[in-house]
Formats: structure tokens, sequence, C-alpha cells
């Protein structure tokens, strides 16, 4: 069955000037704050897309990288995953996605989490949505 989320964003102002509020309908979640500046230069408590790629992004990559350890007979205890999204707009936008897990997998070797984390890096949806960044990688390793 599908499903649909839905945020919503109100901008008022130029690019470099202006300011928006990010409203999370579908979860409800606290508004948050963007502008250029969040995303080009310092955050000032202010998220960017970039920001909010990376939280999509790793949240996923843990889901697949979980489900495929669990179908292998090796679910794990704990995945801690950090997504780094570089945006450098000269470059003409993301221009590298740098995916960090560590986990607690008992009963799996170093070979075989290195392979779960390559398979659930290239198939989890969002990296699937992504497929435009060149540059993805994975680093995975057990805690």
């Amino acid at each position: 069955m599908a499903t649909v989320r839905t945020a919503r964003t109100n901008w008022e102002g130029d690019l470099t000037g202006g300011a928006g509020v990010v409203h999370f309908e579908s979860s409800g979640r606290p508004d948050a704050e963007v502008t250029w500046a969040a995303r080009s230069q310092d955050a000032n408590g202010k998220t960017s897309p970039e920001e909010l790629i990376a939280a999509a992004h790793s949240s996923c990559f843990s889901m697949a990288l979980s489900a495929g350890l669990a179908k292998a007979g090796t679910p794990p205890q704990s995945l801690d995953t950090s997504a780094e999204v570089t945006f450098d707009p000269a470059a003409g936008g993301i221009t590298k996605i740098r995916l960090t897990v560590r986990g607690d997998v008992p009963g799996i070797s170093a070979e075989e989490f290195n392979a779960a984390a390559a398979d659930a890096k290239a198939n989890c949806p969002v990296s699937k949505a992504l497929g435009a960044v060149q540059d993805i990688t994975v680093d995975a390793a057990l805690k």
C-alpha cells in the first residue's frame, strides 16, 4: 500500500535575504526555519534542504540495513548511522553524500556487515531517489 507524506514551506523574500518555515504536516513535528545562509554558511539554529536529506537518508539506510541483516538471520542489536551531505552551489548543488554506520550485530563478520551495508546503500528508496548524486559512499564497521 502506498503512503503519502507531506511537508510544506512558506517562503518570504528573495533567495539571499528571505526566509522560510518548513511545516511537517504529516508528522506534526515542530516547524523548522530555513534560510539561504543556513544552507550555504552557518546554520545558526536553522535547517536546510541538505540537512533534511541527510535525515531522510540516514533513517532510510538504517531501515534497509536492519531489514537486510534480519533477512540474513543476523538482526542488529543497534545501528548508528549518520549522513553527511555536501552542498556546493558553484558545482550545481549536492555533490557528495557520505553514510557512516556503526553496528552491533552479533554473529556477523566485518566482511558480511560491509556487504550488507553496500546492499542497503544501493537499494534503500532514498538512495535510489538521490541517484543523480554521483558520489555516495558508505563507511561501515562493527562496534
